[in-house]
């Protein structure tokens, strides 16, 4: 790919310097060619030709002699130059400002010899024209240099032809070599992008760098955040993908138990020998057990939902005082759990927690009911309410050391559980509740002694 981008532009470099060259022939050949047809023309008034060609305005014939007008003169003198005027047979008949060495007489040889050549006295001769009379304008130390030469038309169209290709081949190979040293620097950054766009095609998201960015520096850091954004996209994405296939691999393996329960006593129940009273009983097994589904379901989805942080919390501004007090008084007024001893201490009056109320309250009653139901009914269990956080506390049987490593793990149960009845999430529930709060438990316990249950919310 860094070639074949190479050679390109390589390619479009010498396509313009050919291009360029060819215009410029064109546009020297359309000079020479309007030179050709327009003739001296268009020289400066100021030059020794021009000047030459317009002094014949100044000349005029009286008695049949040439006379140089007073005009004439002058502008000869600004001019800085002299005239003489002859006659068909090279005679000087009249002259202004001429050196007295100058000649009367001239030979059309000398005439020709003087027009080509300055003489000894660096003399630069011009000729003009006034109807039978010529006149020889002579400026000595002129500005102006005549150069004659000779060329034979064939052979300098065979230079020119040589000269071009020689010209076009060096420029060529001039804009070849600056073109490729030109094409590295750029290449290589393109070809590095159209490589890291293909790494991003084959779900490469590593960030990389380049040490010369160039112009193509704004170019690398946009790489690099689509780079970032489609490696947080592909993070969730896995993320999702493994909670789904934990739910789904969780769900089928918790629900074969229960399932296959209800299959056995619905079996039972086609029986044509089973009594009436075996038939309700095995009817409310089968109950029983759909309603652990219906709350193992709910359960797993409001965990794996809270620790993959895809529950949203709907908090609200509360005081924890009351909002505690109010679950105690709901647990006393449960006919199930009216005859035991629970106490509140309210010592944060004016704390205000920002929770959501629903999923607090679950944790909260989790811990009471956990205390409850675990001990026997003459235990005492204290809940106190701080600004920071809460206790719930009891005398009951206690938490053996193994078990308490393992309490918060999804369906552990511990060892005096044994005739406890509940999907085995209740806990890792309250503790998923607490840290999506931003909150954090610690669990102490003796056995014989009772067990101490402290939420610290921040």
């Amino acid at each position: 790919m860094k070639w074949k981008l190479t050679v390109q532009y390589l390619f479009s470099v010498l396509s313009i310097v050919f291009i360029v060259i060819f215009v410029n022939l064109i546009i020297l050949i359309g000079v020479l060619y309007f030179q050709q047809t327009n003739g001296n023309d268009s020289l400066s008034t100021d030059t020794g030709e021009s000047f030459t060609r317009q002094f014949s305005r100044y000349l005029s014939t009286e008695n049949e002699q040439p006379l140089i007008t007073d005009e004439g003169i002058q502008a000869l003198r600004e001019f800085g130059g002299w005239l003489q005027v002859l006659d068909s047979n090279g005679h000087v008949v009249t002259a202004a400002l001429a050196p007295k060495d100058a000649p009367t007489h001239y030979s059309p040889v000398e005439l020709v010899h003087i027009y080509k050549y300055m003489d000894d006295q660096l003399t630069t001769y011009y000729v003009g024209q006034f109807e039978e009379y010529s006149y020889l304008l002579g400026v000595q130390n002129s500005t102006e240099q005549r150069v004659v030469f000779m060329f034979n038309a064939q052979s300098f169209l065979s230079y020119v032809s040589k000269a071009f290709v020689g010209i076009t081949i060096a420029d060529l190979l001039i804009a070849m070599l600056v073109g490729l040293l030109f094409s590295m620097i750029i290449t290589k950054p393109v070809s590095y992008i159209i490589d890291r766009i293909s790494q991003l095609k084959e779900r490469n998201f590593s960030i990389q760098k380049m040490k010369r960015q160039g112009v193509f520096k704004p170019v690398f850091s946009n790489l690099n955040s689509v780079s970032e954004t489609l490696q947080a996209h592909e993070e969730e994405r896995m993320k999702l993908e493994k909670m789904r296939e934990e739910w789904i691999s969780n769900v089928s393996h918790d629900l074969k138990t229960p399932l296959a329960s209800i299959r056995g006593f619905a079996e039972l129940l086609r029986g044509q020998d089973v009594m009436e009273s075996e038939r309700a009983e095995y009817a409310e097994i089968i109950e029983r057990k759909s309603i652990y589904m219906k709350d193992l379901l709910d359960d797993f989805n409001l965990m794996m939902r809270l620790r993959n942080q895809e529950m949203p919390l709907h908090r609200e501004d509360t005081r924890p005082a009351s909002f505690v007090c109010e679950i105690v008084i709901d647990v006393l007024n449960d006919p199930r759990y009216s005859d035991h001893a629970i106490s509140f201490e309210g010592n944060a009056h004016n704390a205000i927690w920002s929770i959501d109320r629903h999923l607090m309250k679950r944790a909260i009653l989790n811990f009471i009911h956990n205390a409850i139901i675990h001990n026997d009914r003459d235990i005492a269990i204290t809940i106190s309410v701080s600004d920071t956080g809460l206790t719930i506390e009891d005398d009951g049987k206690g938490i053996a050391k193994q078990d308490i490593e393992q309490i918060f793990n999804r369906y552990y149960r511990g060892s005096n559980t044994d005739n406890i009845h509940g999907t085995g999430l209740g806990l890792a529930i309250s503790k998923d509740i607490i840290e999506a709060h931003g909150g954090h438990i610690t669990l102490t316990s003796d056995i014989g002694k009772g067990t101490k249950v402290e939420i610290f919310l921040n």
